[in-house]
C-alpha cells in the first residue's frame, strides 16, 4: 500500500527513512481522517518544529559565534604555535645535559651529603615505630616493677634486654638514656625486693623466690662483688633489723622491768616481786626464739640456694667465709643482755626456772642449727643452770625410755 502510495505521488525510490515511514503511515490511515484532522496535525508539527528550531537557535547563538571567532584567531596561533615548537626543541637540548648532571651528582658512586641524609632519614621513618616502642620501655618497665611480685620477673627480663641493646649500640643517645632510666627502676626494684626480706611473716618460700630476683638484680647494681657473697649478708641484715623492730615494740614492758629493777635497787623501801620483768623477760625470749630460729634456718637455705664460687676459681679471696657463722654470736648476745640486767630483779624461785626453761628451750632450737648457747649462760651469773640442764636431761631419758618401752 505504502510502495503504491509512493507511484502515485510520483516520488523516486531513493528517499530518506523519514520519508518512508510518513508514507507508511498515510497509507495506514482512512481517507476521512486525512481529509480532516491530517492538516491540522502537519500543521501543529510544523509549528512545534519551529519553535524548538527558535529555541536551538537562541541557545547555541553565542557557541557559534564564538567558535566563529576563535576559528578566526587561528591565523594568529598557529604561527605562536610552531615558534613555541621551534623553541621546545632547542631547550630540550638543555635539559637534556641537565639531567644528565643531576644523574652524575646523586649517583649512588658519588659521595653525597643530601643522599645520605635522606637515606638516613628514611631509615628513622622506617624504623619510627621501634624508636617510639624503644623510648615506651622506661614506662613500661616501671609500670611491671610495680605489679609486684608477679611483674618482678618480666622486669628483670625487660632490663637484661634494655641491657643487651646498650651493648649493641654504646654510641646511641638514645639507648643510653632508656638504659639510665631503667636503672633507676631496678634501684625501685631492689629497694623493693630489700623491703620484702624485712616482712614480719616471711615464709621460706617467699625468702628464695625473693632472693633468686636479688640475684639476677644486684649484678647490675654492684659490680664489685659477687651475688653470692652479698646476698646472705643482705638477708642476715634485714632479718636483724625485723628482729629489733620486734623486739622494740617490747619497750612499755622493758620500761616496767627497769622501774622494778631501780627500784630493788634502792634501800629502804618495800620490793616489788619482780612481776613485770617476768612478764618482759618471757615474752622477749619468745620473740626471740621464734625469730632466731627462722632466720638461721631461712639464711641456712638462702646459702644452699646460692651456691658459691666453684672450686677451680683462681680468686684466692673467695670464696669468703658465710655471714652466717658469726651471726649467732650477735643474736645471742642479744638475749644474755637483757637476761644479765634483769634476771637478778625476778626473786621467785618458780619464775625464774620457767624463764630458764625458756632459755633451755630457745637453746635447744638454735643448738639444733648448731648454735647452741646453754654453755654462755654461766657467764651472766646464773648458778641454778647447771641443776636445770641436769633435770631436763633425765627427764628426756625417762621419756626415751618410756617410748622404747611403748615401740
Amino acid at each position: 500500500m505504502a510502495e503504491a502510495l509512493q507511484d502515485l505521488l510520483g516520488i523516486e525510490q531513493k528517499v530518506d527513512a523519514t520519508t518512508l515511514d510518513y508514507i507508511s503511515y498515510l497509507a495506514g490511515q482512512p481517507v476521512d481522517a486525512l481529509r480532516s484532522s491530517e492538516r491540522q496535525l502537519l500543521s501543529q508539527a510544523s509549528n512545534s518544529a519551529l519553535l524548538s528550531i527558535q529555541s536551538l537557535s537562541k541557545k547555541s547563538y553565542k557557541a557559534v559565534v564564538g567558535s566563529a571567532d576563535s576559528h578566526a584567531s587561528l591565523r594568529e596561533s598557529i604561527p605562536a604555535l610552531s615558534g613555541n615548537a621551534v623553541q621546545l626543541s632547542r631547550l630540550i637540548s638543555n635539559l637534556d645535559s641537565q639531567v644528565e648532571h643531576f644523574s652524575t651528582s646523586v649517583s649512588k658512586a658519588g659521595d653525597n651529603k643530601s643522599i645520605a641524609r635522606r637515606k638516613q632519614v628514611l631509615k628513622l621513618l622506617e624504623n619510627a615505630d621501634r624508636l617510639t616502642d624503644l623510648m615506651q620501655v622506661p614506662t613500661l618497665l616501671s609500670s611491671t616493677a610495680n605489679i609486684s611480685p608477679l611483674g618482678f620477673s618480666s622486669t628483670l627480663d625487660l632490663y637484661g634486654h634494655i641491657q643487651r641493646l646498650g651493648a649493641l649500640y654504646p654510641n646511641s643517645q638514645l639507648v643510653s638514656d632508656v638504659l639510665r632510666e631503667s636503672e633507676a627502676s631496678i634501684h625501685r626494684l631492689a629497694t623493693d625486693l630489700v623491703n620484702t626480706l624485712k616482712a614480719p611473716n616471711l615464709k621460706l618460700a617467699a625468702t628464695l623466690r625473693t632472693v633468686g630476683w636479688l640475684k639476677r638484680a644486684i649484678p647490675d647494681l654492684v659490680s664489685w662483688a659477687p651475688a653470692q657473697d652479698m646476698i646472705p649478708a643482705v638477708f642476715l641484715i634485714c632479718r636483724f633489723i625485723t628482729l629489733a623492730a620486734t623486739l622494740d615494740a617490747l619497750e612499755p614492758l622493758r620500761l616496767l622491768a627497769e622501774d622494778e629493777r631501780l627500784s630493788q635497787a634502792k634501800p629502804g623501801q618495800s620490793r616489788p616481786s619482780g612481776q613485770h620483768t617476768e612478764r618482759f623477760l618471757k615474752r622477749f625470749i619468745e620473740v626471740f626464739r621464734e625469730h632466731s630460729f627462722g632466720i638461721v634456718s631461712m639464711s641456712k637455705s638462702v646459702d644452699t640456694n646460692l651456691g658459691g664460687t666453684g672450686p677451680d676459681s683462681l680468686d684466692l679471696l673467695h670464696p669468703l667465709p658465710s655471714a652466717l657463722s658469726t651471726f649467732p654470736i650477735h643474736l645471742v648476745n642479744m638475749l644474755l643482755e637483757p637476761l644479765r640486767i634483769y634476771l637478778p630483779a625476778v626473786k621467785d624461785k618458780v619464775a625464774r626456772e620457767s624463764i630458764l626453761t625458756q632459755v633451755l628451750y630457745c637453746a635447744g632450737s638454735l643448738g639444733r642449727l648448731g648454735a647452741d648457747f646453754g654453755m654462755l649462760l654461766a657467764m651472766i651469773g646464773v648458778t641454778e643452770w647447771v641443776d636445770l640442764v641436769k633435770r631436763h636431761r633425765l627427764l628426756a631419758g625417762r621419756l626415751e625410755s618410756v617410748i622404747g618401752d611403748y615401740r
